[in-house]
């Protein structure tokens, strides 16, 4: 049965694809870090649809039949966006979100036409085996900010990702109180096991773009 949702508790944050369909997102008026929709969500849903990706005009698709996992999806923004264009997309997050993702899948449901999404409770570092086998794709954004959770957070990437998994990470920079020092230690951390290739901002969307926000393209070293 479809998870009840008590409207009250929610506004709504509208974003359009390029197709001119909008993916419209419910927020908490209430709640923890990953009860709204953030930029770095946006920006990094947006870069899904770029030409590198998806063309149609050309007939470039490389999300069509692709497998996906998103960490600390919250609201589910950028696994609804992969799910449109064609993914089929596991939204992963903490028990008390899964609420929130099943409003906005279920709200969204009408726009996924060939791919396919749905919701799984995972707490970094613990056990990725309902996840597997390794995704062609990990996508993560605004997930580098508390300093409890970096290293369960590498630990999740090696355990989920294969040689041939693509992992695209999106976060803004912050610069106050313990920020910088937790970046710079998950960087630390995951160079150990992975390369970073930073992504130029020509090759985001012209639109939904900021100089402060990173996308990053991770893979395991061989």
């Amino acid at each position: 049965m479809a998870a009840q949702t008590d409207d009250s508790k929610y506004f709504v944050r509208e974003i359009e694809k390029n197709d001119g369909c909008v993916l419209r997102m419910k927020q908490c008026y209430m709640g923890d870090v990953g009860c709204v929709v953030w930029d770095a969500a946006i920006v990094l849903a947006k870069y899904l649809e770029t030409k590198q990706f998806y063309e149609p005009s050309t007939g470039v698709n490389m999300w069509c039949g692709r497998t996906v996992v998103e960490l600390g999806a919250g609201t589910g923004v950028v696994g609804l966006m992969a799910a449109t264009l064609g993914a089929q997309v596991i939204v992963t997050d903490l028990e008390d979100l899964q609420t929130l993702l099943s409003a906005n899948i279920q709200e969204n449901q009408p726009l996924i036409k060939s791919g396919s999404i749905s919701a799984k409770v995972l707490k970094w570092g613990e056990d990725v085996s309902e996840l597997l086998p390794h995704p062609h794709y990990i996508l993560m954004a605004d997930c580098i900010y508390y300093e409890q959770s970096i290293s369960p957070l590498v630990e999740t990437l090696k355990q989920l990702s294969g040689p041939e998994t693509s992992i695209i990470c999106c976060y803004e920079q912050r610069t106050e109180g313990v920020n910088p020092e937790v970046e710079r230690r998950f960087f630390e951390l995951l160079q150990q096991d992975f390369t970073c290739e930073k992504i130029p901002s020509d090759k985001q969307d012209p639109e939904f773009s900021s100089p402060d926000i990173h996308i990053l393209h991770i893979q395991r070293k061989h």
